[in-house]
């Protein structure tokens, strides 16, 4: 039960009722179902950004954004380790190749970002790759930006208690450990390091044509909604779903002849229905 003096949506707790969760979802999903129809007819091409500490609930916000969406109209990008090959590229270049075409958004789950955290972080980069990186990133995106491409950036915040919680959740979880990584327990020991790396990526990139915005995390279900009113309101879009569609009738099959069922393999059923006795209760 709730307490009396918060409103209905929210728990004892301060977070968000789960049922009222669920249907704020469903209508944004709707609206961006909208949003993607509007953005196929105007031609638009999108990039979303998503970035912040491990365990922030990047990846759940994500999920749920591209839930229902068409998937030939809006992809996830997220790579694994360079290659040996693309380390010798262009910093941009491998993420150059998953920039939207008309029509289309790309949604990045971690991007070019890379440099200025984890790799300026941990070392995988030289000072001067990380300086380079740090004059070159606001040119590129003022590049993509006037070039038409709409790009939005999300930094999704966490606290080190709430993160630690989910990194417990993760390691008696089987179904979670996967996301459970080495360095995501080195992130863990350099909390003051990756804060610093942050202060000074969002100094020298948070620009008027590309600037960053912050989602408060530690509440993942009002951090997704948050995320997703936010994003839905960058666009002055309209309402271009298709109105319902009436299916023709069935032709009707003459001079065809199902084979036999017992020539085809079928998966096995663990969970046949009961018998009608049984389902009587007799």
């Amino acid at each position: 039960m709730t307490d009396p003096q918060l409103p209905a949506q929210y728990t004892k707790k301060g977070k968000l009722n789960a049922r009222y969760y669920e249907r704020e979802l469903q209508l944004l999903q709707t609206e961006l179902v909208r949003l993607q129809y509007w953005i196929r007819a105007q031609g638009e091409r999108v990039v979303i950004i998503f970035e912040g500490r491990d365990a922030a609930g990047k990846g759940g916000t994500i999920k749920r954004i591209a839930e229902c969406l068409n998937p030939r109209g809006a992809t996830i990008v997220a790579l694994n380790t360079p290659t040996e090959r693309e380390r010798t590229q262009w910093y941009f270049q491998r993420y150059v190749t998953h920039l939207p075409a008309a029509g289309e958004i790309v949604m990045f789950d971690r991007s070019w970002y890379n440099r200025a955290g984890v790799e300026r972080v941990m070392g995988f980069c030289t000072d001067a790759e990380y300086d380079d990186f740090m004059r070159a990133c606001p040119r590129f995106e003022n590049l993509l930006v006037r070039s038409g491409i709409k790009v939005i950036k999300y930094w999704f915040s966490v606290s080190a208690e709430e993160q630690e919680r989910r990194f417990q959740s993760r390691i008696h979880n089987t179904t979670k450990r996967w996301k459970i990584s080495p360095m995501d327990l080195e992130s863990r020991k350099r909390w003051v390091d990756y804060s610093r790396a942050k202060d000074a990526m969002f100094e020298h990139t948070d620009t008027k044509l590309a600037p960053w915005t912050v989602v408060p995390s530690d509440d993942k279900k009002r951090a997704r909604l948050n995320c997703i009113r936010h994003l839905l309101a960058q666009f002055d879009y309209q309402d271009l779903v298709p109105g319902p569609i009436d299916l023709p009738p069935r032709v009707e099959a003459t001079g065809y002849m199902r084979p036999p069922q017992d020539e085809q393999t079928f998966v096995p059923d663990c969970y046949p229905k009961p018998e009608a006795s049984d389902a009587d209760g007799n």
